[in-house]
Parts: C-alpha cells; structure tokens; sequence
C-alpha cells in the first residue's frame, strides 16, 4: 500500500517536472524551451485531452465544472504519478497473500489506498471554492479522472468495456 500512498505522491511531484509549467524550464531551472517542435505538438495534444477530460467534470449539485485549463498541471501530474507508483508495484511487489477477510486482491488494494489519499469531506461552499478558484481538482474528481485513464484499473477490477470507470476514450499521457 505504500506504492499507493507515498508512491503516488512521489510520482506526482517528479511529474510536476513535465507538466504545463515545468516543462518550461531547463535542468537549471531557467526559462527555456527546450522540446522538439514535434515533441512539443505531441505533448499539446496529449494535454489538450487531459484538459477537455477534466474540464467535464461537473458537480450537478454545485452546477459548476472543474476549470481544465487551471488545473492542468496537477491533473498531469496525477495521472503520471498514478503510472510511476503502478509500474513501480509491479515491478517489486513479489508475491502478496489477500489479506483475511477481504474481498479484494491485493491489487485492487492498491486503487483504494490510492485513492484514500484523496479522501477528504468538504462543505459544498468549499468544494465550490475549490471548483471554481483552485489549481487542483476536487478530490473526488481527481480520484475518478486518474483510474479511468488507467486500463490497469479497469482490469484489476474486470471493469466493462465502455462503462463509467473503463470509457474506451482515455487520455494516456506517458
């Protein structure tokens, strides 16, 4: 679970390097552009999909949407710390016994302590702060827009094709 907890966070700072901002800068921290020209329209498109994904988020209770072009780096990065932490558990997690008692693999345990990083219980008034002024993503946004983007999700918990949690459009950005 640690993968999923401290992973996670690890992940979405480092990624912090590549997104809107950080891939501004070069390894001395100046403002550079320092991408291909292809490199750059590859990561545009791949960006603007992040960003149309986010952005139709919307609390229908609150009627108000997640700003996608504000927080467009945090949501970068959470979706490139999700797949730094995943690959890093796969990589060294060796065998794992299921816990007693519980119904789900240790794989599935991942996803939910990666997202009990996120849990939170916000007043409406702040979750439409949050929506409406905030760089990041109310959490449970952030939450459902990084595993959506994930087919490893989808397939840890046999998620139907074109379903809720497995759309078949997801953005992949690395």
């Amino acid at each position: 679970m640690n993968y999923a907890g401290i992973g996670f966070i690890a992940g979405h700072e480092l990624t912090h390097g590549f997104d809107d901002r950080g891939k501004q800068l070069n390894k001395m921290g100046e403002l550079e552009t320092w991408w291909s020209p292809e490199t750059e329209i590859a990561y545009t498109e791949k960006a603007k999909c992040i960003r149309d994904q986010y952005s139709s988020f919307k609390s229908e209770k609150l009627d108000a949407h997640v700003n996608g072009i504000v927080t467009l780096g945090e949501n970068i990065a959470d979706n490139g710390g999700l797949k730094i932490a995943y690959r890093a558990y796969e990589k060294h997690r060796g065998s794992e016994k299921c816990l007693p008692n519980l119904a789900y693999t240790p794989k599935q345990l991942f996803w939910i302590s990666m997202a009990n990083v996120w849990c939170t219980k916000q007043r409406e008034e702040q979750t439409k702060m949050e929506l409406l002024t905030s760089g990041h993503t109310p959490s449970i946004f952030r939450v459902n827009g990084v595993v959506t983007n994930s087919k490893d999700f989808a397939r840890d918990f046999n998620c139907p094709a074109n379903s809720r949690m497995n759309p078949e459009k997801k953005c992949t950005f690395w």
